[in-house]
């Protein structure tokens, strides 16, 4: 079940990228030319996919993986390349045409279902494993675990989730977003404790022995994110 603070930033979140950031978001998950700054975004979000697809199989025959808020679709193409069946869900209907624009027609035998909708859908189906790539960073650790636990008993395999890590300079920059006009604010990203994170989850997650079993953080100039590998124990299904 999701909360009504999940609900009202979901709709944020789709007017933002949908309106005000899609031709900036365009360009940043593109080659073309960038500025310093975004240029380190860029770099940090090339890093971090690497890293969450070090955590999947590499012949991913079969496999069917949610790619829960994939934005302009780079994570799904690698994974389809490895022979997923991929089905990849934005709340952005720009982004999800961005998306199957860009996707390159062999797949190398795998595939990609772009929808528009909630991640949370349990019409997705069931899957075998999910990446969450910087999609939930807008959202506060109840919301994130509520919405974890929302996927896990229709995900048997590892869940992969980027967090925004509460560093000092997160948090600094956290509240002095809240002094810009409402009108110039994207919808601000929250800093979370993966600690206080994987309490959260013991209280919500409904498959026994999964948890949190190796983080990895990415920092490169205005990208500062975590990765989360979240699974089952050994022995666990």
């Amino acid at each position: 079940m999701t909360s009504t603070t999940y609900t009202k930033r979901k709709g944020e979140l789709e007017t933002y990228f949908d309106r005000t950031a899609a031709d900036a978001w365009a360009r940043l998950t593109s080659d073309a030319p960038v500025s310093g700054i975004r240029a380190t975004v860029r770099a940090g979000r090339d890093s971090m996919r690497q890293r969450l697809m070090g955590w999947l199989p590499d012949d991913m025959t079969g496999f069917r993986l949610l790619d829960a808020g994939c934005g302009t679709g780079a994570l799904s193409v690698e994974a389809a390349r490895r022979g997923a069946e991929v089905v990849a869900i934005d709340i952005s209907a720009t982004l999800i045409a961005l998306a199957q624009e860009r996707s390159p027609r062999d797949l190398n035998g795998g595939s990609i279902d772009f929808r528009v909708g909630d991640m949370l859908d349990p019409a997705l189906g069931r899957f075998d494993g999910m990446v969450a790539m910087d999609s939930l960073i807008h959202y506060d650790t109840p919301d994130i675990a509520r919405a974890l636990a929302g996927l896990a008993d229709r995900v048997a395999g590892p869940m992969l989730v980027t967090v925004a890590p509460k560093t000092p300079l997160l948090t600094a920059m956290h509240m002095a977003g809240r002094f810009f006009p409402r009108g110039d604010r994207a919808p601000a990203i929250v800093p979370v404790s993966a600690a206080r994170l994987g309490r959260e989850m013991t209280r919500h997650l409904p498959l026994a022995g999964r948890a949190i079993r190796e983080t990895y953080r990415v920092s490169r100039g205005f990208y500062i994110s975590e990765a989360l590998r979240i699974a089952p124990a050994e022995g666990h299904a």
